[in-house]
């Protein structure tokens, strides 16, 4: 069973991936989207080819979503949009890339998808979207995109987006639409079946200040329903992080000091106001963060980002960091708190 966490391409999402153990790369896939930004999207693709090739280890399958970005010629005298442009950069970088494909997509963009295959010989993640007014792809469909794509159902990953849970008792409905879409596009024989949802807030916006806030991991609690229920293997388990399924807008302003800390059932989410000059703030969280009972017994053994929360604590750091740091030290918790979780569910769900 593996983990394939779907994470913003941003600066602190590749630091956690460059940063995770061997233990815990070799249980996770991990999807990246590009996030619609202002620059030229051709200096975008080159940023993410850049920093893939610092933070992802050489055999790494990288599965990329170009799907936020504009479908449209990306260098002038030259075919192709963000999908071909990307290929050829991260191959150039020695990355291997798997590209994001949906139903949905041109032919333009399905024959990019083809083509990145041939040059990468990493198949093709089909991204299907899960819930209550949702349209469900038909065979036909299904078939076309195979087609179009130049490959078999073997050589693609199937995962089903199930996008925000919604809270209370709207949960039973989508996990009954995921189950439903899950039994239909089992009729093929993906290459990896994947569940993924997301409970995290939008933002921090009108979180406590100075203490922690629990924020329940309904995303889990979705795929635990859909796992115990299914008749197969269980899917493997997809969120979107520690942050919310959509795409974020353009942020403005600096963040108050903040982490956005895993547990085994929630997130403890620490929102700290500006007193002290700069981020220093950040060190009272961490301090409180470490001392709480959230703190793992394994402390600054757990990940790559606890080692930095308990520098941080014990004020072995000269700075507390700022957001991209934030952000990169509660991903590296979270994929580490992730795999373990899957390690230790995986022989239960086979009784």
């Amino acid at each position: 069973m593996a983990y394939v966490p779907i994470l913003k391409a941003k600066a602190g999402e590749f630091q956690a991936l460059e940063h995770a153990t061997p233990e815990v790369r070799s249980h996770m896939r991990p999807v990246l989207e590009l996030v619609p930004d202002p620059e030229l999207v051709r200096d975008q693709l080159e940023t993410f080819s850049d920093r893939a090739m610092d933070a992802i280890p050489t055999g790494v399958v990288l599965t990329v979503d170009c799907g936020a970005l504009p479908a449209t010629q990306v260098l002038d005298g030259a075919s192709g949009g963000p999908i071909a442009r990307l290929s050829e950069s991260l191959g150039l970088r020695g990355v291997e890339m798997c590209p994001v494909v949906r139903t949905t997509d041109t032919d333009d963009v399905l024959h990019e998808a083809a083509d990145t295959n041939s040059g990468h010989q990493r198949g093709a993640c089909l991204r299907v979207a899960a819930g209550p007014g949702q349209a469900v792809p038909d065979e036909e469909q299904i078939q076309a995109t195979l087609r179009t794509l130049r490959l078999d159902p073997e050589e693609v990953d199937l995962l089903i987006d199930a996008g925000p849970v919604p809270p209370g008792s709207a949960m039973s409905g989508l996990a009954e639409c995921v189950m439903n879409l899950l039994d239909l596009l089992s009729q093929w024989q993906w290459r990896h079946e994947c569940v993924a949802a997301g409970a995290f807030p939008a933002n921090l916006t009108g979180f406590p200040r100075g203490r922690a806030t629990p924020v329940a991991r309904q995303d889990l609690e979705l795929w635990k329903r859909v796992a115990k229920q299914w008749h197969g293997q269980p899917p493997d388990f997809g969120d979107f992080g520690v942050t919310h399924p959509r795409m974020p807008t353009q942020s403005r302003g600096t963040p108050d000091p903040n982490m956005r800390y895993t547990t085994p059932d929630d997130w403890q989410v620490f929102v700290y106001p500006r007193v002290r000059p700069g981020n220093d703030d950040f060190f009272t969280l961490s301090r409180d963060l470490v001392s709480s009972p959230h703190w793992p017994a394994t402390g600054p053994r757990t990940s790559w980002g606890d080692a930095r929360l308990h520098e941080c604590a014990n004020r072995l750091r000269l700075k507390a960091g700022g957001g991209t740091q934030w952000r990169a030290w509660a991903t590296s918790h979270h994929l580490a708190m992730v795999t373990a979780e899957l390690a230790a569910w995986a022989p239960m769900s086979n009784r």
